[in-house]
């Protein structure tokens, strides 16, 4: 008989159930539904252009200031939807120097008009308001503001708000379905002797005479609204242009020197990047690195960095492999959102894995074009360690809920698991490359993304989609011993269809065979001494996944 064994099967992602876990079902609120929902008063309006003018007070804590909204009209209205949280203060909304009544239900704002708005108008809305934000007790895992000192004592100051919503601390329209086509401004006023960084472009800055000076940004492109972002502290500023892209930073200044050394690695990630998913999305607006208090966020270019400097996640390997240790976490990671996140964004938030599982696949990537194809998957076969599977990835929609943590590791393993279905490493790079060319400035959806990749590689991967994001439970490869030692391949699933080959060494060659969740009869035979008695269990499955 011939001699047989199991490849390591990571490369296709089999994982391994241990034990079935329940998890109380989540229920939601009419705040949920305000917050996540598209009802007509938000539908009814495509915002065009946020102009945000504002003034922050170190020592209160405090904003004051005001937003225009530019909006054009989709359907004849008198009424349109904003947010801002219920514990910031409305000071005046303003439509054509006439101020207008509204009405507050938590975080929304409903803003009735005199008149019947027409469709197809522009509108140019001022909004202006007040008071202390929310104060994020960990940031980036709870959003808020964070006021904090550097280690000169000096002001150092950044806001966080994924997930949390940036009507947290400037009113906007608050969902992911909508970006300013035209962008935006975003001027705001310090104290003198402290540095304001926000989004895109620097185009100037003003001495107020008041003890203040304003910082003003300009982003050229579309921009989700918690991207729009703050970061004020003592400021040194440094940079380069890299073929023929702008690469900005402004770190604390003591930290100069070393931040010189560490961002080095953004132009091999820059090159990496851009062979593998196209141009970088935001070249008009150039891409920055900005260093923050707490540890990172996807600030549309304006990357925020808080990894003191130091390979892997704060010095830790999140692979357990050594390979995390490699690379800058925070710099490879946040910047690959430019193009996952960034400029294709999902519609709802119940979709973020479009967002957090391409990005965290990136960090592989970049580890395969700097170190090669085994180096790439010991890190991200590494990375199951993390995985939870908790709930499914995909969360609610239409209630501002996320799917489960899972959405990071668990879909940039299911990514992998495609590419080894494809098995066709140049169609493989050429289909990311195109999805992101494609759905470039783009806000999709779950059906769209996976919808592509069944055009694009002509396989059926939906069960596969669906068997990932939609159930917490995992595929399990089911071996059984038939009739004079046949090998008996079966996969259990949630999904019916689902189907993904299996390779196998037969005698030191790769056999690939397709398996589905009906008996799969082969046509190997297997020793008895392999130890196939009774192998229909978590237990040697677990084995399997991890030593062979």
């Amino acid at each position: 008989m011939r001699k047989f064994s199991f490849l390591w099967i990571g490369r296709l992602f089999i994982l391994l159930l241990l034990g079935f876990q329940m998890f109380a079902q989540e229920t939601f609120t009419r705040k949920d539904s305000l917050r996540g929902g598209l009802r007509m008063e938000r539908t009814c309006f495509d915002v065009l252009r946020y102009d945000l003018n504002i003034k922050i007070d170190p020592k209160e804590k405090s904003i004051h200031g005001f937003n225009d909204v530019t909006f054009q009209v989709v359907e004849n209205t008198s009424k349109i939807q904003l947010d801002l949280f219920e514990n910031m203060t409305i000071d005046s909304i303003v439509l054509n120097a006439k101020r207008l009544n509204y009405k507050r239900e938590f975080d929304a704002v409903f803003i009735d008009f005199p008149k019947t708005l027409n469709k197809g108008s522009q509108q140019l809305l001022h909004f202006y308001y007040s008071g202390k934000p929310t104060i994020a007790k960990r940031a980036p895992w709870d959003g808020g503001f964070v006021f904090e000192k550097d280690a000169k004592g000096k002001d150092f100051i950044g806001v966080a708000v994924q997930g949390t919503g940036a009507s947290l601390w400037f009113p906007c329209k608050d969902s992911q379905t909508d970006e300013p086509d035209f962008g935006c401004t975003i001027k705001v006023a310090v104290p003198n002797g402290l540095t304001e960084v926000s989004n895109g472009r620097f185009i100037g800055k003003e001495d107020l005479k008041n003890g203040y000076t304003r910082w003003d940004w300009e982003v050229k492109n579309p921009i989700n609204s918690y991207d729009i972002t703050v970061n004020i502290g003592d400021y040194i500023h440094f940079g380069e242009n890299y073929n023929g892209l702008d690469l900005d930073y402004y770190v604390l200044r003591q930290n100069e020197a070393k931040a010189r050394k560490q961002f080095e690695q953004v132009k091999p990630m820059m090159d990496c990047f851009q062979s593998k998913f196209g141009t970088y999305p935001f070249a008009n607006d150039g891409y920055k690195l900005v260093e923050t208090h707490y540890l990172g966020m996807e600030h549309q270019s304006a990357v925020a960095y808080g990894n003191k400097y130091q390979n892997g996640y704060l010095g830790n390997d999140l692979s357990s492999t050594g390979v995390g240790l490699l690379f800058d976490f925070i710099i490879i990671h946040e910047s690959g959102h430019e193009w996952f996140g960034n400029s294709i964004t999902s519609k709802d938030i119940a979709d973020m894995w479009i967002h957090e599982g391409f990005t965290c696949y990136s960090e592989s990537v970049f580890l395969e074009c700097q170190y090669g194809y085994d180096k790439a998957q010991q890190y991200i076969n590494g990375l199951k360690r993390n995985i939870h599977n908790d709930k499914p990835i995909i969360g609610q929609y239409g209630v501002s809920n996320e799917g489960s943590s899972d959405m990071y590791y668990k879909g940039a393993l299911m990514l992998n698991t495609i590419r080894h279905i494809v098995n066709n490493d140049e169609k493989w790079w050429q289909i990311i490359l195109k999805y992101s060319t494609t759905f470039r400035h783009q806000i999709i959806d779950t059906p769209t993304v996976v919808d592509f990749f069944n055009r694009e590689t002509g396989i059926n991967l939906k069960p596969v989609f669906d068997e990932y994001l939609n159930y917490k439970e995992l595929p399990i490869l089911k071996v059984y011993l038939g009739k004079k030692n046949q090998l008996v391949l079966q996969w259990q699933a949630q999904e019916k269809d689902f189907e993904m080959p299996v390779e196998v060494s037969i005698d030191g060659k790769i056999e690939r065979i397709p398996v589905s969740t009906q008996i799969t009869k082969t046509k190997f035979k297997v020793k008895k001494s392999f130890g196939f008695k009774d192998i229909n269990t978590t237990k040697f499955l677990y084995q399997l996944g991890q030593h062979n």
